[in-house]
This record gives C-alpha cells, structure tokens and sequence, in this order.
C-alpha cells in the first residue's frame, strides 16, 4: 500500500470533471502545470504502486484500476505524476503516462485528502 496527501489542487482541476480526467503531480511540477494539477506529497513513492487490479482511493471514494500505462510508474515514481481516467471499462485506449479507472465517477476533492493505493 502506498498513501500521499493532496497539498494544493489547481485553479482548473475541476473543468477537466467533464472529461473525468485527473492530473496528479508531486511537489516538483512546474508553475504553468500546477492550475491544471492536483499536487500531492509523501515520504517515497515506490516503483510498484499503480497495478493493474488494484485499488486507488481518493479522500472516501474507491476506484479498481483498470489498466496501468507502460509509463505510468516510472513517471509516478520519479514525479509523482500520473493522468487518470474514469472509465466505465468499455473499450478505452491508455496513453502510457496514465491509468484508467472505475468507476466513472469524478472525485470530490479537498486539500488534505489522502490518496491511497493498493
């Protein structure tokens, strides 16, 4: 299991709800990123921490991941940045930086939720 907490969550996070596209992005990301970034931190971000089949908890609301693109944990590990997309599990191509998840159901999001996954 790996958890970080939400520090900062970007002017225009929420205009991406319509798409169900989350940007996740460690500490490092850059000014012109962070208005489209939900930033987040821990102590260590392990190489293994997005699997295909696992849990991914945001604040109350649970998601199982569907699929985990080929440069989702490299880039999750060293940036602590991910794209994740709600899904309903139909048919969906992944970019290689992203996830996909289910439910399609964006979540609420608040400074200080934990984020957590299994």
């Amino acid at each position: 299991m790996h958890q970080t907490k939400i520090t900062e969550i970007g002017s225009i996070v929420e205009d991406f709800a319509e798409e169900f596209l989350l940007v996740l992005f460690g500490p490092e990301a850059t000014a012109e990123l962070r208005d489209i970034c939900v930033i987040h931190e821990t102590d260590q971000r392990p190489a293994d921490a997005l699997k295909k089949g696992g849990k991914l908890t945001i604040g109350s609301q649970e998601y199982t991941i569907l699929e985990v693109g080929s440069e989702a944990n490299p880039n999750y590990q060293a940036l602590g940045h991910i794209s994740i997309y709600f899904r309903d599990g139909a048919n969906n191509e992944i970019l290689p930086g992203a996830i996909l998840v289910e439910p399609k159901v964006f979540p609420k999001l608040q400074v200080g939720d934990v984020i957590t996954f299994n």
